[in-house]
């Protein structure tokens, strides 16, 4: 068999690798675009495969594939089709997609992609020879009827960064909210000094500070929910320019209650196809909240690597989990690896949501914007990265940490910020001399204080109680 066949297109005759299952217009776009060497991600082409199904569904419902259009297919035809879509969203067929990342902004070379091979695949499941130049199921009469790709590839980008989102990113972000709410319970009986400015503040509970990270979790969920809202408008049905032409007026509707029923998630048909198709602003939304979240766990992770600092001349109130040799001349050293992978990874989703504002802003022009590729594809990066550094965080450090309680308490007597208790017995500025006294004397506020018979003994006791500072009063 030769290591090549010829196929045809609008264009003229292509050479496609001989056992290819995609054809000319998928061939072309492979050789027009070596650029990053990097496909589609995966989870882009198993959403395109869930779409393709779910207009084929439509399609079928609405009586177009075997109806006395041209070139009309039987039911045998139809499920062979139905069945090569579900092959592509389960990735069985993730190989046939070759195409780069950065292709025609619309994505066309990819939807032609998609069309070729459920096509080709749909033949060869019906006893079909997929070589034939008249092909029984074509790639753009049946697959890809009633579609373009203006709304057909912003409509799998939808799909693919709600489907991560939900089931990848949220699940990861609960599992840290509570293990983070765990060990606030666990440690709220160990005060320690709070820090502003990097410096001294008033005592607060360890438990305190870790019960703020697992709120900043809770919320990270939320926005995570919000990114999903952001993208539950699909554009299918408005083809081309969002006027909806060559499709049944219903194809939107129903495209979209398919994929609702298939995913679990609520989506729905474009409130306007005009602004579904023209603006990918729903995106840039939802990789907001992403960067936010990113935000969120850099911040984390950055106070969680200060608090395990040390071990001896540093902060160590919390004690991580050694996880690998941290230098290559210094024996012994080990570093708060997991923390700069978290930060790492966050830095790179900050980054990652201005690309995508700045492709939401000056890639749409009129009806279209054309950089959707590249912005599903760094969506959907910027999700698998959160999820993946989360669980590793999780299960690599989190989880095994552990309260550090002797060096927390050691420096809470020694603090210059306990005087601040003794503000409403002695006023500010007195207040504000004894610290200065206190530190230029290498004194303890509590010892000053005894010395010169501030307060009461009694009265000083409770005023320099740390636990009570750690309480509203």
């Amino acid at each position: 068999m030769s290591e090549f066949r010829t196929e045809r297109d609008s264009m003229g005759d292509v050479k496609v690798p001989a056992k290819a299952y995609y054809g000319a217009q998928t061939q072309r776009a492979k050789d027009n675009f070596p650029v990053s060497g990097q496909p589609l991600p995966p989870a882009l082409i198993h959403a395109l495969g869930l779409v393709k199904y779910a207009a084929a569904v439509a399609n079928r419902d609405l009586g177009k594939l075997t109806g006395t259009g041209k070139n009309p297919i039987d039911e045998k035809q139809v499920k062979a089709l139905l069945d090569a879509t579900r092959e592509v969203a389960s990735g069985k067929l993730d190989a046939e997609f070759p195409i780069d990342i950065y292709q025609t902004g619309s994505g066309t070379s990819s939807n032609m992609n998609a069309n070729e091979v459920i096509a080709n695949r749909a033949i060869e499941l019906i006893g079909g020879d997929r070589f034939q130049a008249e092909k029984p199921i074509h790639p753009n009469d049946h697959v890809n009827m009633g579609q373009s790709t203006n709304d057909m590839f912003p409509t799998a980008i939808h799909v693919a960064v709600a489907l991560a989102v939900q089931n990848d990113l949220v699940p990861e972000l609960e599992r840290l909210r509570d293990v983070l709410a765990d060990k606030a319970q666990a440690w709220d009986d160990i005060i320690k000094i709070g820090r502003t400015h990097l410096a001294d503040a008033t005592p607060i509970r360890l438990g305190q500070e870790f019960s703020g990270y697992a709120r900043q979790l809770a919320l990270s969920i939320e926005r995570a929910k919000a990114a999903v809202q952001a993208v539950l408008e699909l554009p299918a049905g408005g083809t081309a320019v969002g006027t909806g032409i060559n499709t049944h007026p219903e194809f939107g509707k129903r495209v979209a209650g398919v994929l609702a029923k298939e995913t679990g998630i609520p989506f729905i048909e474009a409130v306007n196809h005009f602004e579904g198709n023209a603006n990918r602003d729903g995106l840039v939304a939802a990789s907001g909240n992403l960067r936010t979240i990113a935000v969120t766990l850099f911040n984390v992770s950055n106070n969680i690597r200060w608090l395990g600092s040390g071990p001896r001349c540093g902060f160590y109130e919390v004690m991580l989990p050694d996880r690998q040799p941290g230098s290559s001349i210094m024996p012994g050293k080990v570093n708060p690896v997991m923390c700069e992978s978290m930060m790492q990874v966050c830095a790179r989703v900050i980054g990652h949501d201005q690309g995508l504002a700045f492709a939401g802003a000056t890639g749409g022009n009129f009806e279209l914007n054309i950089m959707m590729p590249m912005m599903g594809a760094t969506a959907l990066e910027s999700v698998h990265l959160l999820a993946s550094c989360t669980r590793a965080f999780i299960d690599f450090c989190a989880i095994e940490m552990e309260a550090n309680a002797e060096a927390c308490e050691a420096s809470v007597e020694d603090s210059l910020a306990m005087v601040t208790s003794l503000n409403p017995h002695i006023g500010y500025e007195k207040a504000a001399a004894l610290a200065k006294e206190a530190f230029k004397s290498g004194k303890t506020i509590r010892q000053l204080c005894q010395e010169q018979k501030i307060l009461p003994e009694a009265v000083l006791n409770e005023a320099l109680d740390p636990r009570r500072m750690t309480e509203p009063h």
